[in-house]
């Protein structure tokens, strides 16, 4: 395998970089609040960086995640990124891609994922139309008359509650997965959004849904690999956005103690302070290491799901130790809820919390192992 990026991978990443240097400075995220970043995300977008994912794959989204990460900039990229654009491109019909990818390449359509929410969300009265009959429906969930590339279209109703879902007061659509793991579209005006505060600043809602009409991305009934190929998507990227958020941490934590004396000497020189350091960077490494070999094994279209598992648990794991650890390395000052470093520590630990406990993720891919499907 070859982690080294493109040239366009490279390219969007120093772009990323770039704008993200930029804008996502402490004092704007300090005057900004919890809310997401409108003009960063129109700087981006007018960039090209959305649209580029799908020419630079899962790969190059995680390197431009990774960036995100190091400045906890507050765009929708994660979001929109695996949940709208991978997935309506890789598992969307000829006219679902038509019609839903322009928005989000250019960022005028931001999307979600109620994921990994299988079991909670029930499907009924779906039905299957022809493309005459499709045309003249009004219960598609991302637009009148949706149809597949042979003429046929899929609807149904969806019900249940989804706790939280990241960016949702953001976004257009929502990617659904019902108890039979078939994804589905479902626009957020139809839905019900209720505003929900996580540790993170995130703009997530709690969606409920009642009777919510949507539209099938893909797949029958039954079909589960778009949804584990989504589901591994999204380990895979908020992995990369973890190893950002840690690299983002443990800069800040080494430029603090190489500046911050202690009995005439910078704490960057006492021993036990370099070996935290150390950890600290072994484990955001591995992170970043298992979420290029997940995406790199996902673009390549080979199996990927217990590359994106492990992926998933180093960085839940190892990531909250890293931003304990940044926090700690700034003594007293770590403490300030106003510092730079207590946003890491913040996102941090809600994307350990997103990505699931460490235990949960383990035991998922013990059971992978003992079946076989992956070697």
């Amino acid at each position: 395998m070859d982690f080294t990026p493109t040239e366009e991978q490279e390219a969007a990443r120093e772009l990323a970089a770039r704008i993200l240097g930029d804008l996502s400075t402490h004092e704007r995220l300090a005057a900004g609040g919890g809310a997401t970043d409108a003009e960063l995300w129109k700087a981006l977008s007018a960039a090209g960086l959305p649209a580029a994912v799908e020419e630079i794959g899962l790969l190059g989204l995680v390197l431009l995640l990774e960036e995100q990460g190091r400045v906890t900039a507050q765009v929708p990229l994660a979001a929109t990124g695996v949940y709208g654009i991978l997935a309506v491109a890789r598992h969307g019909t000829d006219e679902q891609r038509a019609r839903l990818l322009p928005g989000l390449r250019d960022g005028t359509t931001v999307a979600t994922g109620a994921f990994p929410a299988t079991g909670v969300v029930t499907a009924t009265g779906v039905v299957t139309e022809t493309g005459e009959d499709a045309a003249a429906g009004e219960d598609a969930a991302a637009g009148e008359g949706a149809e597949t590339g042979e003429g046929v279209a899929r609807r149904g109703r969806l019900t249940g509650t989804v706790a939280w879902v990241p960016w949702l007061r953001d976004a257009a659509f929502v990617l659904v997965p019902d108890a039979d793991r078939a994804l589905w579209l479902v626009r957020t005006e139809d839905a019900g959004v209720e505003a929900v505060e996580l540790t993170a600043p995130w703009s997530a809602g709690r969606l409920v849904l009642d009777g919510t009409p949507a539209e099938r991305l893909g797949g029958e009934a039954g079909e589960a690999a778009p949804y584990e190929d989504v589901l591994a998507a999204a380990r895979t990227a908020f992995a990369g956005l973890q190893a950002g958020v840690c690299a983002g941490s443990l800069a800040r934590a080494v430029a603090y103690t190489s500046v911050r004396e202690q009995f005439g000497r910078p704490l960057a020189t006492r021993q036990a302070v370099q070996l935290r350091a150390a950890d600290a960077h072994m484990d955001t490494e591995s992170i970043r290491v298992t979420a290029y070999e997940a995406a790199w094994r996902s673009d390549a279209g080979l199996d990927c799901a217990a590359a994106a598992l492990t992926a998933a648990w180093w960085a839940s794991e190892a990531g909250k130790r890293v931003v304990h650890t940044g926090q700690h390395l700034h003594g007293g000052m770590g403490a300030d809820l106003e510092h730079p470093v207590h946003r890491h520590f913040l996102w941090g630990r809600q994307l350990d919390a997103y990505l699931g406990a460490g235990t949960e993720l383990l035991a998922e891919l013990g059971d992978l192992l003992a079946k076989g499907d992956q070697s």
